[in-house]
């Protein structure tokens, strides 16, 4: 670095140093333009010897990006190489027999306590044929007689509203039909 700063700075004197060798004396203008040719070339060397090792750092930068890289596949590889070494597809598919085994069983528990436990909660449709076969033989038990349901209409209500008085007419159409 040092040395091309002072290559620099013998190079930005040379041109005024040049114009008084060439006119006082040629053979010293021969040299110090021998001189600044080495000293270009000497620059360019610099320039490529840095270029050179910008280059190669960036290289060894990416290939230890890779070696890293490299390194953690391998680790990766050997993690589930060795989940897989305590896992094969026997253990699997047991494992799913089991669950599939157990949900069969919850399934099996879970219907049972949604039957109901109440000994008056019959099925339906045997309470539906026992009272169509009431009906078809016309009997009527003693001990449960309901009252009959009036049919005529009901008392008018004092002070009610048009509002009120229109939602008693839809219930009454309603129980009616």
């Amino acid at each position: 670095y040092f040395r091309s700063i002072s290559i620099l700075t013998n190079l930005t004197s040379l041109p005024h140093s040049l114009l008084h060798h060439v006119t006082q004396i040629y053979p010293g203008a021969l040299s110090s333009l021998r001189c600044k040719k080495l000293h270009e070339a000497e620059i360019d060397k610099i320039a490529n010897i840095k270029i050179t090792l910008e280059t190669q750092l960036v290289k060894i930068t990416a290939a230890a990006g890779d070696a890293t890289t490299v390194k953690t596949m391998e680790e990766a590889r050997n993690a589930m190489k060795a989940i897989r070494e305590d896992t094969d597809i026997d253990k699997v598919d047991d494992l799913m027999d089991a669950i599939k085994e157990e949900m069969e069983i919850a399934d099996e528990i879970s219907n049972s306590l949604a039957q109901p436990i109440d000994p008056l909660l019959a099925d339906d449709d045997v309470l539906l044929a026992e009272l169509l076969e009431m009906e078809e033989d016309n009997v009527e038990d003693p001990g449960c007689s309901l009252p009959d349901v009036p049919r005529n209409e009901l008392p008018a209500i004092p002070n009610v509203t048009k509002e009120e008085e229109e939602e008693l007419k839809q219930l009454e159409a309603e129980s009616a039909g």
